[in-house]
């Protein structure tokens, strides 16, 4: 039997001489005209699987780019189809649950042992399927806080060169209300729902210090002159020894007079109840 491609996968003529019909049957064939092993159920195996047939300049792009780079994205998004843009003049790729794109863009870099879009374009090229409220979303992430990596004023220029595309609008409308430092999806949304009420908006991820100067810590989102924070917990406060650090981190912050909304699941789902404590809050402290 002639051997695999090193991912596994195989569409070379010949690739299954000497192998019997039973054989064949049992192989999965995870993209039209390509054999695998063993089915392959995620992205990054689905992409590999399609990557013997990938033409010379084609990449993964798009959403598919975007959840290998693991970008924030939103919440109920499934990737039930693959993008894969050629460059021209090769036409776009046509198989079953692919969907096939065409561009002048040469560039790629490699996620996960397959071409894709560079992160930042993969952003633009995402634009063509979500609303702005997403892109704010994608794009904070590549400003985060921790692994930020591109600029503000980066992602104001590659928007000026996707001017003449399909997205440019949502981007357009998405750039304004993109800021660095956040350090998830949902603080990025408590964010846009707080400013959208029409609360002055928060600091993202303030730092806050003591009567001596102190840094005490951060808060997700700091309304510094009426000393309130929103914290969103998310499910890495969930670990024993982070929620003992974020316990310490904002009893310090509560005792120096600052008024601390913890915002989980529930109360981020019941935006009335959330937007009376906020109201509250500022008023007491005005």
């Amino acid at each position: 039997m002639a051997d695999l491609d090193p991912s596994g996968f195989s569409t070379a003529e010949g690739a299954y001489a000497g192998l019997t019909r039973g054989r064949m049957r049992s192989m999965s064939a995870p993209h039209h005209g390509i054999r695998a092993v063993a089915t392959p159920l995620s992205l990054e195996e689905r992409c590999r699987a399609l990557r013997p047939a990938l033409r010379p300049g084609e990449r993964f792009s798009h959403t598919t780019a975007a959840a290998l780079h693991r970008f924030r994205m939103p919440e109920a998004f499934v990737p039930r189809q693959l993008h894969v843009t050629s460059v021209s003049p090769t036409r776009a790729m046509e198989r079953p649950g692919i969907l096939g794109h065409s561009s002048r863009d040469s560039e790629l870099v490699i996620v996960a042992g397959v071409p894709v879009s560079p992160p930042v374009r993969s952003w633009l090229e995402c634009s063509e399927l979500f609303d702005p409220d997403d892109l704010v979303v994608m794009g904070d992430g590549l400003l985060s806080r921790r692994s930020a990596i591109a600029t503000v004023e980066q992602l104001w220029r590659a928007v000026d060169s996707w001017r003449t595309k399909r997205g440019y609008r949502a981007l357009c409308r998405a750039l304004p209300h993109l800021r660095p430092r956040t350090d998830s999806a949902r603080e990025t949304l408590l964010r846009l729902m707080v400013v959208r009420w029409g609360f002055p908006e928060p600091e993202v991820n303030g730092e806050i210090r003591n009567r001596y100067g102190a840094l005490l810590g951060h808060g997700d989102l700091v309304f510094r002159e009426q000393k309130v924070v929103l914290e969103y917990e998310g499910r890495q406060h969930l670990e024993s020894k982070q929620f003992a650090i974020d316990i310490e981190r904002l009893d310090l912050i509560m005792e120096e007079g600052w008024r601390v909304i913890r915002v989980d699941r529930v109360l981020f789902a019941d935006p009335h109840r959330l937007r009376n404590k906020l109201a509250a809050a500022l008023s007491r402290s005005s």
